[in-house]
Parts: structure tokens; C-alpha cells; sequence
């Protein structure tokens, strides 16, 4: 079952369960899907806008993004109960995700990209960054990959 297939799914099951915030945050999501489905079509020329799986896998990740920089805010400006439903949201899309790359694994990852690219110093950050995204292919956030990038080459 593919993970369009899944939300459908979860839905029916949230519906009959009467889970509503759940509910909300699957419809929230395979709204962010098919929105982004348009515009892919709209970029190709009416082709097929479908996604692929890794492609849904970015979807989740930048609505997941969006609910903990909310939550954040929510925190700082004094509205404990909206970045607690915010931060419980995040962590219902985040379940549907494959596990994460720990962070030992990503400092590894990074150190083989630097190694192989020779002699690289903190100017060459973006050009690091790049290819060790390019490497973990959405098994871990932008944040946690520009840590670890950040660590190896300033060693």
C-alpha cells in the first residue's frame, strides 16, 4: 500500500472512530498532496501529475516542518494549548514516515561526502550540504543533515 493509499485508508478509519484531529490532519495532508500533484502537472505540461513516493515523503516533511515552526510560535507567544494540538499534529504526520537516519549515521554519511569531495573547507558548505541530501534521499530533515555537515567541517 502506497502512502496516498494509506492516508485514504486512515481516514475511513479516523471517521469511524471519531478521531477528529487526526481526521483534520489526514485531510489537511491529502490536500498538500494534491495541491502539489497540480502544480507538478502544471509544470510538466498537463502531463501526469502524479507523485511519487518520494515526493509524498517531502510533502510530509515540509507540513510536518510547518506544524513545529507554529508550534514554536504558539509556545513563545503564551499559547501553550495551541502549540500542544500544533506539536500532536506534527507527531501524527510524523508516524507516517520511515524511520530517520540517526545522528552518528548522517556525521558518517556527511564524512564520506567530504572525504570523497578532498580538500573542502566551511566556504564550500552549500556544495556538502548538497550532495549529502542527495544521499540520505529524505531520510532526514534539512536541519538535522545542516548539523551534522556543520560538525564534520568544522573539525
Amino acid at each position: 500500500m502506497n502512502l496516498k493509499e494509506k492516508i485514504a485508508s486512515d481516514m475511513k478509519v479516523a471517521m469511524k472512530n471519531r478521531d477528529e484531529l487526526k481526521l483534520s490532519v489526514l485531510r489537511m495532508l491529502q490536500s498538500a498532496v494534491h495541491n502539489k500533484e497540480i502544480e507538478k502537472k502544471g509544470k510538466t505540461g498537463g502531463g501526469s501529475g502524479e507523485l511519487s513516493e518520494e515526493e509524498i515523503i517531502l510533502v510530509f516533511r515540509s507540513e510536518i516542518k510547518k506544524r513545529r515552526d507554529a508550534a514554536a510560535g504558539f509556545a513563545q507567544g503564551g499559547r501553550k494549548e495551541s502549540a500542544e494540538k500544533e506539536t500532536h499534529e506534527a507527531e501524527i504526520l510524523q508516524s507516517y514516515l520511515p524511520q530517520e537516519l540517526s545522528d552518528a549515521e548522517l556525521e558518517k554519511i556527511a564524512q564520506e561526502v567530504v572525504s570523497g569531495m578532498g580538500e573542502v573547507s566551511i566556504k564550500d558548505f552549500g556544495r556538502v550540504m548538497g550532495e549529502v541530501m542527495k544521499r540520505v534521499k529524505g531520510q532526514a530533515s534539512g536541519d538535522r543533515v545542516s548539523r551534522a555537515v556543520k560538525i564534520i567541517l568544522e573539525k
